[in-house]
């Protein structure tokens, strides 16, 4: 065979055999392939895209090119959640331990955030001497003994996303439903769950911008988890506005404390508590959105959360300390009303700039910087009232400041927002 050939075909359309997307994937990875044919390979699939099986052969291809995770030494059913990115999202963060609180094991492999968009792990590292990287014998070590942990994507997994992700984001086709739903669902099926919950952002600060295909990619993972055996459940969520009321890793992590002591806001709450339900019942286990609520308000999902900090070396104490940020910028309303939008795209990118996101990967982050959020869409606000605060380490002149206040749209009729748009299974 011959590299040529396939994006030949590729490109007019035309659909590859099994043998030929494994020969090209395997050629990669071994280097025989380089990367200016995997490049074009790509593009065409951006343009002329995959058929069904085209994807599937892609998917577990791309599988046998890494180490794949045996999790059958633990026991129960292992679920497992995926976001397909967003700004603000500290999700995991908290329905980890709210679903493992119920004793059902979450093995759980996170990746780091690029651009606008926010990675746990980097979250999670914001926390003095926690642990990212763990072997596989103390990643399944720790589940058995407290049913809970989250980790780093090992290098040794699925080796080829790992290649192709990156030369994706050099090559503007990142945003291609075949080779997302590739890239998520290999990482996800090496990495042994049982079950998986995936939740497909939508919109303005999602790579997804429209519904249509935001459920055609939810329908094409679900149906790739499915025919490997792994019981896989899709959400399309909303990404228009910042998730919760922080952006920024140490600015996110205080805000996931507040949730699991039941002291988030009500609609950031109830979304984690509705997922919540969702894996649990992956997982055989039913219970009512009450019962989840109660394991924030009663301490236990906070328990495990610490339990997870303290086993995978992190201080506990420095976990509930404040931003250390030099300068906490108040920003006011220029008009009174209600906010109509708040655009995650354009406060992703200014939470970057601020030093709490990465333009590249070998970009060093500031925990301590970022957003907080006194009001969300939906809210009402008067002339002068503060409706957000700017944490940062360098001054922030009033250009600035001027320049966030131009990004919040403020209408005369309140907008109600819902969370979870649809789910997929």
């Amino acid at each position: 065979m011959r590299a040529v050939d396939i994006i030949q075909k590729k490109r007019d359309g035309l659909e590859l055999s099994s043998q030929e997307i494994e020969w090209l994937i395997e050629g990669y990875v071994a280097g025989t392939v380089p990367d200016y044919q995997m490049s074009a390979f790509a593009m065409a699939v951006y343009f002329k895209g995959m058929t069904t099986r085209e994807i599937s052969d892609l998917t577990m291809t791309m599988v046998g090119t890494g180490q794949q995770f045996d999790l059958s030494a633990i026991s129960g059913i292992k679920v497992d959640k995926h976001s397909t990115g967003g700004v603000g999202d500290k999700v995991t963060l908290i329905l980890a331990p709210l679903v493992a609180s119920f004793g059902v094991p979450v093995a759980k492999m996170s990746g780091r955030g690029l651009g606008h968009t926010g990675g746990t792990i980097d979250k999670l590292e914001s926390v003095k001497g926690y642990q990212v990287e763990r072997s596989q014998e103390d990643f399944i070590k720790q589940v058995q003994d407290i049913g809970l942990s989250v980790i780093g994507q090992s290098d040794k997994l699925v080796k080829a996303d790992k290649l192709l992700y990156a030369l994706r984001d050099v090559t503007a086709t990142v945003d291609t439903i075949p080779l997302i739903a590739s890239s998520v669902m290999s990482k996800k099926i090496a990495a042994g769950a049982d079950s998986i919950l995936l939740d497909v952002t939508v919109g303005e600060g999602a790579f997804m911008k429209n519904l249509e295909d935001a459920r055609i990619l939810a329908r094409t993972m679900v149906d790739l988890g499915k025919a490997v055996g792994r019981r896989t459940v899709a959400v399309i969520t909303d990404m228009s506005q910042p998730l919760g009321t922080s952006i920024g890793n140490r600015l996110e992590i205080l805000e996931a404390l507040d949730i699991l002591q039941g002291k988030g806001r009500a609609d950031i709450t109830e979304f984690v508590c509705e997922l919540a339900q969702i894996m649990l019942d992956l997982a055989n286990v039913q219970k009512t959105i009450p019962e989840i609520r109660e394991h924030l308000t009663n301490g236990a999902a906070l328990k495990k959360f610490e339990e997870m900090i303290q086993a995978q070396g992190g201080d506990v104490e420095d976990l509930y300390r404040p931003s250390k940020a030099a300068y906490v910028v108040e920003v006011t309303a220029t008009q009174a009303g209600y906010i109509t939008e708040l655009p995650a795209m354009e406060f992703g990118l200014f939470a970057m700039r601020l030093g709490a996101g990465r333009a590249v990967k070998s970009d060093d982050l500031d925990y301590e910087t970022g957003i907080v959020f006194e009001k969300k869409v939906g809210d009402k606000v008067e002339i002068g009232e503060v409706f957000a605060k700017i944490y940062s380490n360098e001054k922030i002149s009033q250009e600035l400041v001027t320049e966030f206040q131009k990004n919040v749209k403020i209408g005369n009729e309140s907008v109600a927002v819902s969370e979870i748009i649809e789910v997929i299974s």
